[in-house]
């Protein structure tokens, strides 16, 4: 185009650009990446000529992108950005990040919030620590905007890290209890026989530890270490069994010929002898008034030492050698395991049981109740069965069950903490802590070299007791002490029973 031409169009081009550039029509609408370029068709229809004069005889790229910016730049001076408080809990920075993610960090803050909104002791340097502050999902947690006066424990001024309200409160978890590895004191056991369906081992409320070895019950007073011989059946007899009363002054013992005696643990003098079995007594069980008793020709009897008669009642259920017999803390019910892998369930007034439970798949020697809550039973299985096996007698259901890897010999609930300890044969010969009912383990000791048959608990719930075929007795310090009340404030009040006297 000459320069005539280029005066009849009324458009001042510069000498390198023809009028043909200007096809403002063929513009893309969406522009490419990088371009400066705008959708312009529709507004250059009412502009006039010198305002397109103005923008292409522009000298600077920058003034003219200020000028037509597309960006729209909010007014922040309404926004209400103190109701969004920034985390400040500092995030390690990646290896190898560098100081990238700190100059990030800041700028990534100045286009949020700008310069003006006070978020300038947020900068790295200022974080406790010296770590830059890592962004994040939940970097931004919106707070509930409140209104109080400017002593108010609620002001925004102190709705921040020290209230904990603007990030998550964290408590630290409460370390583990440590229990002892290692015994703190072991006896020799000689001729403590290793058979499974035995319990020789007893600990009385008074502190006195019974054991029967071979032919002969001994015991060890905890208090002094003294040993005491209580008696000797002679060579035609032996001990099966050892169980003191709940008072801890009398101890029964059953015998491989069936009999079931009671001695005076204090004065060692024989006060009943009572018939009944047909074979050996292996397993006997307190109440508060009856003495029951299992054995080898699967019955169970009921002795009562204030009738003349041997037994008062027989249980009929197990098909096989009852090994396992407690009755609970309020004398409802009995529970017997047997070799038959049954677990049964008895109450004071039926010849039959209320209950049959036959989940487990080997011999149920371990039971024990929970001093903490009515009716909740558990229950250990042999080598085939290996599990723990937990019971609501009101219900009949199974509530847990959890394979310990090995055969459970004994179990036994503590009644300082809601936890358990268990005794364990093939074939790792442990003794195991358990918390409840997340049944997680505290503990796991070791120490017999074989399978740990018999398990007692001291009077004051801290101490264990276990006996093992090595005729060695290992006393282990696994429970916490009780927790003693917290003192009570003087109110004015005196109590009696339940009756308050001002």
């Amino acid at each position: 185009m000459d320069t005539s031409q280029r005066r009849k169009s009324g458009i001042n081009l510069p000498a390198s650009m023809s009028e043909t550039s200007l096809r403002l029509n063929n513009f893309s609408s969406s522009p490419k990446r990088g371009s400066s370029s705008f959708n312009l068709s529709s507004p250059l229809k009412s502009m006039s000529p010198r305002t397109i004069s103005n923008l292409s005889s522009s000298s600077s790229p920058s003034k003219s992108v200020a000028a037509c910016s597309d960006r729209f730049i909010p007014c922040r001076s309404s926004s209400r950005l103190h109701t969004f408080g920034l985390i400040e809990k500092a995030s390690p920075v990646k290896e190898g990040g560098g100081g990238g993610s700190e100059a990030y960090t800041r700028l990534l803050r100045s286009e949020l919030f700008g310069t003006d909104f006070g978020f300038s002791d947020f900068s790295a340097g200022n974080v406790k620590g010296g770590s830059p502050m890592s962004t994040s999902r939940n970097m931004l947690r919106f707070k509930t905007e409140h209104s109080p006066g400017p002593n108010s424990p609620y002001s925004p001024s102190i709705l921040g890290q020290d209230s904990g309200l603007s990030g998550e409160v964290s408590t630290p978890p409460k370390p583990p209890r440590k229990v002892p590895k290692t015994p703190h004191k072991v006896l020799d056991a000689p001729s403590l026989q290793d058979d499974f369906y035995l319990n020789l081992v007893d600990w009385s409320s008074q502190n006195v530890l019974a054991v029967g070895l071979g032919t002969c019950v001994y015991l060890w007073s905890a208090s002094n270490s003294k040993v005491t011989r209580l008696c000797d059946l002679g060579p035609n007899d032996g001990v099966c069994s050892v169980q003191w009363t709940r008072e801890g002054s009398y101890i029964s013992i059953g015998t491989n010929l069936g009999q079931v005696q009671v001695w005076d643990g204090t004065q060692c003098k024989r006060v009943r002898t009572m018939g009944g079995h047909q074979t050996r007594t292996g397993v006997l069980a307190w109440s508060s008034r009856i003495l029951s008793s299992g054995s080898r020709d699967r019955n169970i009897l009921q002795h009562d030492l204030r009738v003349p008669s041997d037994f008062i009642s027989k249980l009929v259920g197990h098909k096989s050698e009852v090994c396992g017999l407690k009755w609970s803390h309020d004398d409802r019910e009995l529970a017997s395991g047997g070799n038959d892998n049954q677990l049964l369930v008895w109450n004071q007034r039926s010849q039959q049981p209320i209950l049959k439970l036959t989940e487990h798949t080997a011999a149920v020697k371990a039971i024990t109740w929970s001093p903490h809550q009515s009716g909740l039973l558990a229950s250990g299985g042999g080598t085939a069965d290996r599990c723990i096996r937990f019971w609501n007698t009101t219900s009949g259901n199974q509530i847990n069950s959890v394979d310990t890897g090995s055969q459970v010999c004994n179990l036994a609930w503590s009644k300082n903490v809601n936890e358990l300890v268990s005794t364990h044969g093939y074939s790792q010969n442990q003794i195991m802590v358990w918390k409840y009912p997340s049944m997680a383990k505290v503990a796991t000791l070791t120490g017999h070299s074989l399978r740990v048959l018999y398990l007692a608990m001291s009077p004051d719930g801290q101490t264990i007791v276990t006996g093992a075929g090595d005729e060695t007795l290992r006393f282990w310090n696994v429970f916490p002490s009780v927790k003693t009340p917290a003192p009570v404030k003087d109110t004015g009040l005196w109590s009696l029973g339940r009756t308050q006297i001002r």
